[in-house]
């Protein structure tokens, strides 16, 4: 091969390797700009290839629904009263020289109050006794001798009569000196204390006030359209604000079988039982009178509630969707609503993070009531 051959071999090389080299390099910066315009990683590649990403799901917190008693009931109000309450009067005058309970202690029938200056009423007694003796010894004198027909019988009976009359003296003596002793006329508690030591006082003097709070009363006044639904011995419960939490039961004692003209109303007294007498008289409460009872009823509490224009709706949680169910309701009560269709107990229902909700959203349990 000559010369002018080798040299030709040898540029027809160059001009291949420079090709070669030349489209390399324009293959990799199309490699380039392409991967910078997609913006994509090799992990986006399956949402290139047309797979979505799954969809956020909601955090909420759930309750479990729960079968139980729920109760229709007429709502009144009144202040609470007591069935049982007496003012304490002396029955002797007297100065004040003891007193033995203060306004808030609790006391028994019969236990001492309070104490009068005794002094007079101690000699009055033993005066009364001295005279009842002397009657009784003259009378024994006047027997004897009525006996032996040495008196008529008119001063026997004389005799008699006297001495029957110092006994009752002396009988008088002895209950105004325990007077002096006053005490309570039943068991309760003392409302008001209105005597001081040293104080003298007259029987027209109102001394103590003792209220029994083991029973409370409420008197309540219902419209007379409800006059079928009420009975004696139905139940019935109170509430009051200031004792949140806390249900008092209760039965209807009495009914009136009058309707009042002037209001339409009839009175209906209400008997509470008031154990830990944590009920006062004087009380304002809200008065519960039950008219009917479901049993077994799923109850839906009341913050699982979305209210939408006058619809109540609920979500269930099945299989971590949201499902929106119309609530159809029964009997409702402060804190709970009867569902009578669509909803059943062992149902999730969610309690927080409903608002806002749609209907078969994904969702995502954070927490159980």
């Amino acid at each position: 091969m000559g010369f002018k051959t080798q040299q030709l071999f040898f540029l027809a090389s160059v001009l291949s390797l420079s090709l070669a080299v030349s489209g390399c390099s324009e293959k990799d910066a199309r490699g380039e700009n392409g991967d910078a315009a997609s913006g994509s990683s090799p992990t986006d590649s399956t949402t290139v290839a047309g797979k979505k990403a799954s969809p956020e799901r909601v955090p909420v917190e759930v309750t479990t629904l729960k079968t139980g008693e729920i109760s229709s009931s007429i709502l009144l109000s009144s202040n609470l009263e007591t069935e049982k309450m007496a003012e304490v009067y002396s029955r002797v005058q007297g100065i004040v020289e003891k007193i033995r309970a203060e306004e808030g202690d609790f006391v028994r029938k019969g236990q001492v109050l309070a104490e009068l200056d005794a002094a007079e009423y101690e000699l009055a007694e033993a005066k009364a006794k001295v005279k009842l003796q002397q009657q009784q010894s003259a009378f024994s004198r006047s027997q004897e001798m009525y006996e032996k027909n040495l008196l008529s019988k008119e001063e026997f009976e004389q005799a008699r009569f006297n001495t029957d009359a110092a006994e009752i003296e002396h009988k008088q003596a002895q209950l105004n000196l325990q007077y002096t002793r006053i005490t309570a006329p039943i068991s309760g508690v003392i409302g008001e204390r209105l005597l001081r030591v040293g104080d003298r006082i007259q029987p027209a003097d109102k001394l103590f006030s003792v209220v029994n709070t083991d029973e409370i009363i409420a008197v309540v006044y219902v419209p007379e359209k409800e006059i079928g639904r009420i009975h004696k011995g139905q139940e019935a419960f109170i509430t009051s604000d200031h004792l949140q939490g806390r249900k008092f039961k209760g039965i209807v004692k009495r009914v009136s079988p009058v309707v009042d003209p002037s209001s339409g109303t009839f009175k209906v007294t209400i008997g509470i039982g008031n154990a830990g007498r944590k009920l006062r008289p004087g009380m304002f409460v809200n008065v519960h009178i039950i008219t009917e009872t479901h049993t077994d009823a799923v109850l839906v509490p009341k913050t699982a509630v979305v209210y939408e224009n006058e619809q109540l709706n609920v979500f269930v949680v099945r299989d971590s969707i949201a499902k929106k169910v119309t609530l159809k309701r029964g009997f409702e009560t402060s804190d709970a609503i009867e569902s009578l269709a669509g909803l059943q107990a062992g149902d999730k229902v969610i309690v927080v993070g409903q608002a806002g909700l749609k209907d078969e959203t994904p969702v995502r349990i954070i927490n159980e009531r």
